[in-house]
């Protein structure tokens, strides 16, 4: 019997990630354990979801199959809008010497990705092509690699190349998903990172909005709020225009990192109107920072619950080792290099929780960990600026880079 497919439109989603996202939360506030280790209601929430989704289609009932690619730009570029709009002058200038310690990280990483997948790979005879689909393609690439680059191993010979990069790209999210916050815990833990003056204040500003109607921080009003959607509009309106003018040009830049740009121009420009008064803007940029924070969860709950985690099934002994690997490797290399080398201070700590979750296939994955671990102890403007800009651009051209060079090598090793 053929299993049916039933095709969820665009608001059905939606209204499905929110529904995650409701759950997620709800089950944090009844689980403490949820809460300790930094686990995103988002990424709770949605794996539940998938797993249900899991379910349906291992019982042959039927296929969920989601409609949320066009919707789910729209957040990401949103949210990427609001993290370029947080970024203020004193915060670039500081953040440029992270950005280039980072570069060389993320870069390295990549390479020891493919290097540990054809190394193992090697003891379990699996071909270098296919051992690769475990590497940096889908790890700091994620799915959108895994779909551009599988093509070229397939092309090679390696025909299961696609199936094992998409499940491995799959395996990597959730693995990020579940990872990020308990790595973030354990470090601000282990190297006693805590600041008790600081941390927990903006759960409790939550709680205390929630619980008993009171208010802390800064008040946001409706007027700001508007404000803010529109400016985050405009700012991704400006990244498209860039996009197509690079692209006109022959220039390839991802339309989120675009939108990130455009952001950081609609900061600049209000900074300079506020030079007088630092102050007159405060409460905008929280407005900007809520709908930042609206977008992400969003995102990152539709795509987790748009997962087909039944590709993972298919995977073998030999590749479960494989990606096992990397995340043993991802972990030591985040602990010892990104966290040193970045300062080995609470922002050194966020910023490596960051490039565990971009480094095993997504920025929102970064983002949402670093979230949580966040609104548990306290706000890392420095990570978040320096994070996205890492993660959502600069390594993709790094490790696409990397990338060429070790499928270049897995052809030479077999003789191609």
């Amino acid at each position: 019997m053929e299993r049916i497919v039933l095709k969820l439109g665009m608001f059905e989603t939606l209204m499905v990630a929110v529904l995650a996202i409701y759950v997620g939360e709800f089950l944090r506030n009844k689980i403490p354990v949820l809460k300790k280790y930094c686990l995103p209601g988002a990424v709770v929430g949605g794996t539940l979801f998938a797993l249900l989704s899991l379910l349906l289609y291992s019982l042959n009932i039927f296929e969920l199959n989601f409609d949320y690619k066009t919707v789910n730009q729209l957040f990401y570029c949103l949210f990427f809008a609001a993290s370029g709009a947080a970024a203020s002058l004193a915060l670039l200038k500081k953040g440029g010497k992270l950005i280039i310690i980072f570069t060389v990280l993320a870069a390295l990483l990549a390479a020891l990705q493919n290097a540990a997948a054809i190394s193992v790979g090697n003891l379990f005879n699996i071909s270098p092509l296919i051992s690769m689909m475990t590497g940096s393609i889908p790890m700091t690439g994620g799915h959108g690699n895994a779909a551009s680059f599988a093509p070229i191993a397939v092309e090679a010979g390696a025909t299961a190349a696609m199936e094992v990069a998409i499940a491995a790209a799959t395996f990597g999210l959730i693995s990020g998903c579940i990872l990020g916050g308990p790595f973030g815990n354990f470090m601000v833990k282990r190297f006693h990172l805590e600041d008790p003056n600081l941390d927990g204040k903006m759960e409790a500003a939550e709680l205390k909005a929630e619980g008993s109607g009171g208010t802390a921080g800064v008040l946001v009003d409706k007027h700001n709020v508007l404000q803010a959607v529109f400016l985050l509009c405009i700012a991704c309106g400006v990244g498209q225009v860039l996009f197509l003018s690079l692209k006109a040009v022959k220039i390839n830049f991802p339309i989120h990192v675009c939108c990130m740009f455009g952001g950081i121009a609609t900061r600049l420009i209000l900074d300079l109107t506020s030079k007088q008064n630092p102050a007159k803007h405060e409460v905008l940029y929280e407005a900007i920072d809520i709908v930042g924070e609206f977008s992400l969860a969003l995102f990152v709950s539709m795509s987790i619950v748009s997962m087909k985690l039944w590709q993972l099934a298919g995977l073998g002994f030999a590749l479960v080792v494989l990606l096992l690997v990397q995340l043993v490797l991802i972990i030591v290399f985040c602990y010892f290099l990104t966290f040193n080398l970045l300062g080995r201070n609470y922002d050194a700590a966020v910023m490596a929780v960051g490039h565990v979750g971009f480094g095993l296939g997504a920025v929102p994955v970064s983002m949402t960990t670093m979230q949580t671990v966040c609104r548990k102890y306290r706000y890392s403007k420095l990570a978040f600026f320096v994070v996205p800009v890492i993660g959502g651009f600069i390594s993709n051209i790094t490790n696409a880079i990397i990338i060429t060079k070790f499928l270049d090598l897995a052809k030479h090793m077999l003789g191609l």
